[in-house]
């Protein structure tokens, strides 16, 4: 088991050897415009580009709750856009954040990641405008990437 690594500093300027998949969460609804993605966007367009197209054409593919998306940014660099979050807003049906979609993100995640013998790096993912807990998210990243050998690194802004 490899133990995660807590970093402070920007999670889109990943500090490691190698080659790197920074994740993060997206919503349901095609929406890219607050939160993290901000960052991503602010360095490459790629990923923003590949998840509106990935929305607008969802009847044809396998955009849902618990989907990826991998996109080579760099040379060893690639971005998991993760579909974590149901819509956007708090509502009657709680906060945005789908603990269950993020479990089913983060497995596949492991599987790219293990192709490409890459670490994963990432803010804390489905804790900010999702509204999650870290209490409940790490514990998945735990048993999901860090039990099956993936080196992990979360960023603190």
């Amino acid at each position: 088991m490899k133990e995660i690594n807590y970093l402070k500093g920007d999670a889109t300027s990943p500090q490691a050897k190698g080659i790197k998949i920074i994740a993060h969460i997206c919503n349901d609804l095609g929406g890219w415009g607050k939160g993290f993605v901000i960052a991503i966007s602010k360095r490459w367009t790629e990923p923003e580009k590949a998840y509106r197209e990935w929305h607008r054409n969802r009847a044809k593919n396998n955009f849902k709750l618990g989907s990826i998306q991998i996109i080579q940014v760099e040379t060893y660099i690639y971005v998991a856009n993760m579909i974590g979050q149901r819509g956007t807003k708090v509502g009657s049906k709680g906060v945005p954040v789908r603990y269950e979609a993020i479990k089913s993100c983060l497995e596949k995640l492991a599987v790219e990641a293990d192709i490409l013998n890459a670490s994963v790096h990432m803010p804390r993912i489905g804790c900010g405008l999702a509204g999650g807990k870290w209490e409940k998210i790490e514990p998945l990243i735990i048993k999901i990437l860090s039990e099956n050998d993936i080196q992990v690194y979360i960023y603190d802004f």
